[in-house]
């Protein structure tokens, strides 16, 4: 499925006005993911809405979790390449932009600010257990989905994209020099798509990357 060649959450964050401005990026200065040059670095060329849409006799459910297993575990990848500059020193608090700060929500629904590599940490193990839980995602001829699948999806969308955001915003100069910024931009492009056409993020939860999202889609890159 990926043309990469590659291979219910406790805490639900919570997203408000960030009191300290991401690392690189001043007021005035244009982020370097949405410098035309950087941007339009992809693998993939053309629109990604004929990837995302349903394919015929295909079940919903089944193309939907396909799909999520295939972003989940690029997304992990790809942050595993640049967890030794996401530190707690480098990154105390979870942030995609200077305006945007995550926190968590325990299972006692207390909110706790916690460093990105933390929060991620969480996010991504919390992932990882519902999607190897067979009562959520089936893998047997037969089973059947939960009646609450999408609401699940839903969350575990918004969490990715978080990740996906804090990467762009606090750790895109180390994607430029590792030379991954073409592959994490067409996984960006892929998985808004994808999100897109399945209406699993709403407009709020996409806002710290609107700027791209919009260049994407005057690109017709992403097509709505």
């Amino acid at each position: 499925m990926s043309f990469f060649g590659l291979g219910k959450l406790a805490g639900i964050g919570k997203q408000k006005q960030a009191s300290t401005p991401s690392s690189g990026t001043s007021k005035n200065q244009l982020p370097l993911f949405l410098r035309k040059n950087f941007a339009l670095s992809h693998l993939v060329k053309g629109s990604f809405k004929g990837v995302v849409q349903q394919p015929k006799y295909t079940d919903l459910n089944e193309w939907l979790s396909i799909n999520t297993f295939e972003f989940f575990n690029l997304i992990n990848m790809f942050y595993g390449v640049i967890t030794e500059f996401c530190t707690i020193n480098e990154c105390p608090i979870m942030s995609a932009g200077p305006n945007t700060e995550y926190t968590w929500s325990d299972t006692q629904r207390k909110t706790i600010k916690l460093a990105a590599p933390q929060y991620i940490d969480y996010v991504l193990s919390q992932i990882q257990t519902m999607l190897d839980d067979e009562r959520m995602f089936p893998t047997k001829i037969g089973a059947d989905f939960p009646k609450d699948i999408r609401a699940t999806l839903i969350v575990i969308y918004r969490h990715l994209f978080r990740v996906l955001a804090h990467m762009y915003w606090s750790h895109y100069v180390e994607l430029l020099n590792l030379k991954i910024e073409g592959h994490v931009n067409s996984l960006f492009a892929h998985f808004i798509s994808f999100a897109k056409e399945f209406d699993l993020l709403d407009r709020k939860d996409m806002a710290p990357m609107s700027d791209l999202i919009i260049f994407y889609e005057q690109q017709g890159i992403i097509v709505s």
